[in-house]
């Protein structure tokens, strides 16, 4: 024991031991790639493309590379004109999360191994995405810095850069940039996507792209999007959220009879009319209501959501969601997931009013996090050491200055090529599809963009594409989106 201490404080002494600690540190590098030749059948055609895993540097604007975003890029190889193929930017949400959740289950070549309703399975694993949109376009998926690979590489740039609304919308900005220089796609329609923050993020993109960037959109599509910035007030708020709620309750047969039996696409026009109509203005009142007029309004905001009329009357006719995804199932011993209410979760007690967990999430984290693991190290190549951040730290986060619907609204003003799609699942209680539609209405509100803007709706939740039957329709929807948005040669972008 007295030889390996001494021999300890001689290695100590020399600086041998702090050489040898220095081989396995982790470096990482801003600007790196690796091709891999893949091939899939995608609607029983097959497709060869290449796969770039790598990342690519964040420049300042003294041209010294700050951070490197990590990317995964794929091309299709059997392309005589690259000029006149779409390019499809890819971006999730959080703010803090990386680009899995629709690289590895929706648009890409490669989907996860689970049922046809979106539960895990084992073993884990990925298969070929027979619906990927890599037959009609490119794709990019980008994981935003502190997510996936991507790390910060000044340690003196302050986070504020990176972390915030606007920042975060900038420096993509010039990355698409230099994406767009790095690989000659300059030429190419380009197209974003972006789900949950991701929409807060393309929507920004869109205005930021054309007035910093000079870069312009042939389109933008919005999975679960959120606010997007748009006022509401507690008053609206408070009464959006009923058709959710009654979308979820007829999904677990909470609702009477006569609605039940119903299709849920026959329920919901009614739900939507009537809150537009009757509960908009009443929460609106207030305690200018009546006891009569407020308790025939809770009776049918009890007939559309499956919980009761005096629970509503408790509340003032404002059902918190949290409260609704604890109490829908209450009398099973259950409660509901967030993100897609068809989940169930199993709390510490059937009391309280809120769940103790997103049943959703925590599913989906079973069926995402090995494989991407897998595909990326494995299948593509790429070597690190790094941890890939499915959620990444991006504190503190600032949300100040969120005019992002604006911003799409003008950058749709000013180029007349730009078409804007959204897509919603009825079961998503995060990013609802009646919120999503109300957006819609408020960035048009003159009414100019009708033929350029679309709502398609799914039997799922916020991720739609984890359900099989959704998978194939929602990217059959992009498809369309894209082919029917693209201009005929030579055809002018003028009003």
């Amino acid at each position: 024991m007295l030889f390996k201490l001494r021999l300890l404080v001689a290695l100590l002494t020399t600086g041998i031991f702090a050489q040898a600690q220095s081989k396995f540190s982790i470096s990482f590098n801003p600007d790196t790639s690796i091709v891999t030749p893949q091939e899939v059948q995608v609607k029983g055609q097959k497709i060869t493309y290449k796969a770039i895993a790598g990342t690519l540097p964040v420049w300042n604007e003294q041209g010294k590379a700050i951070a490197g975003l990590f990317y995964t890029y794929y091309e299709r190889t059997d392309i005589k004109d690259r000029a006149t193929r779409p390019l499809v930017f890819s971006f999730n949400g959080g703010p803090g999360s990386a680009s899995v959740w629709m690289h590895l289950a929706y648009t890409g070549p490669k989907i996860l191994h689970i049922d046809d309703e979106g539960y895990p399975l084992q073993p884990y694993g990925f298969k070929d995405n027979p619906h990927s949109i890599l037959d009609v376009a490119d794709i990019v998926f980008i994981d935003p810095v502190n997510t996936g690979f991507s790390r910060i590489v000044d340690s003196t740039v302050p986070k504020s850069t990176f972390f915030g609304v606007q920042a975060d919308i900038k420096y993509l900005a010039g990355w698409i940039n230099s994406f767009l220089s790095r690989y000659q796609r300059w030429a190419s329609p380009k197209y974003l996507i972006g789900e949950s923050y991701g929409t807060t993020r393309v929507s920004g993109l869109a205005r930021e792209l054309q007035e910093s960037q000079w870069i312009y959109l042939n389109g933008v599509i919005l999975v679960s999007p959120t606010e997007l910035g748009i006022e509401r007030g507690t008053a609206t708020d408070a009464a959006l959220r009923l058709p959710y709620y009654a979308a979820t309750a007829w999904y677990h047969k909470k609702l009477p009879a006569d609605l039940q039996q119903k299709d849920l696409l026959q329920v919901l026009p009614e739900v939507e009319e009537f809150t537009m109509r009757e509960v908009l203005p009443a929460i609106h009142r207030g305690g200018q209501l009546s006891s009569a007029e407020k308790k025939s309004i809770a009776a049918r905001m009890a007939r559309y959501s499956g919980i009761a009329e005096q629970v509503w009357l408790q509340h003032n006719l404002d059902l918190p969601v949290n409260f609704f995804w604890k109490e829908l199932m209450r009398d099973k011993g259950f409660t509901i997931g967030r993100l897609d209410s068809r989940y169930l979760g199993i709390d510490r007690k059937d009391a309280g009013d809120r769940p103790d967990y997103n049943a959703e999430l925590n599913s989906w984290l079973h069926s995402f996090t090995p494989p991407i693991n897998m595909y990326l190290r494995e299948t593509l190549k790429y070597k690190t050491d790094f941890k890939y951040n499915v959620f990444g730290n991006v504190s503190p986060w600032d949300r100040n200055n969120d005019q992002t619907g604006e911003d799409l609204r003008k950058a749709m003003a000013m180029n007349p090529y730009l078409h804007v799609m959204v897509q919603s699942g009825y079961y998503d209680g995060a990013c609802d599809y009646f919120n999503a539609k109300y957006n819609l209405w408020q960035l048009d509100a003159a009414g100019r963009f009708t033929n350029r803007m679309s709502f398609k709706g799914y039997r799922s939740g916020h991720m739609m594409y984890l359900r099989k039957e959704d998978l194939a329709s929602s990217n059959e929807d992009i498809r369309q989106f894209i082919k029917q948005s693209l201009p005929a040669s030579n055809q002018p972008a003028k009003y």
